[in-house]
């Protein structure tokens, strides 16, 4: 009998080798699974003092070169703030990423989409929560893949 969906459990890629391809496809830079924010546990070994990257679903489809200029080097977690559900259990998620695991940064991908905001207040009442701060950057994308800012809003 299995405990769960196959695709829910926990897998750490940071260890992986890394192949010369001379094809020149990139190669990918996530380092974990899963992804969805639902999903994660904050006590992950990945997110242990990481550098986080929170980012709205439709982030890496218009960005893109996401993964060699975003993803690369930090942890990740992924969340709709429109469309995703219990959203309560995302505060205590991060506030338990920021307390529990003590990750180092937490930077927020939103589209530039109104609804797209809500992960950016999420993340900032998650840290008003903590018992610790750490520096939180909110990075908006246009449409069309371009960065229109980018600021900290710690």
């Amino acid at each position: 009998m299995m405990d769960g969906c196959p695709g829910s459990k926990m897998q750490d890629f940071r260890k992986k080798e890394t192949k010369g391809d001379e094809s020149g496809k990139r190669e990918s830079q996530l380092s974990q699974w899963p992804i969805q924010l639902h999903l994660v546990s904050p006590m992950a070994p990945y997110y242990d003092k990481a550098d986080v990257l929170l980012s709205a679903d439709c982030v890496a489809y218009t960005v893109g070169d996401f993964h060699k200029d975003y993803l690369k080097g930090k942890s990740i977690a992924i969340a709709c703030p429109k469309l995703d559900e219990g959203q309560d259990e995302y505060v205590e998620k991060i506030k338990s990423l920021i307390d529990d695991a003590k990750i180092n940064t937490l930077t927020v991908m939103i589209m530039q989409v109104p609804c797209c905001g809500g992960l950016v207040a999420i993340a900032q009442q998650a840290l008003q929560a903590a018992k610790r701060k750490i520096p939180v950057k909110s990075i908006v994308v246009s449409l069309q893949g371009d960065i229109l800012s980018e600021e900290w809003v710690t």
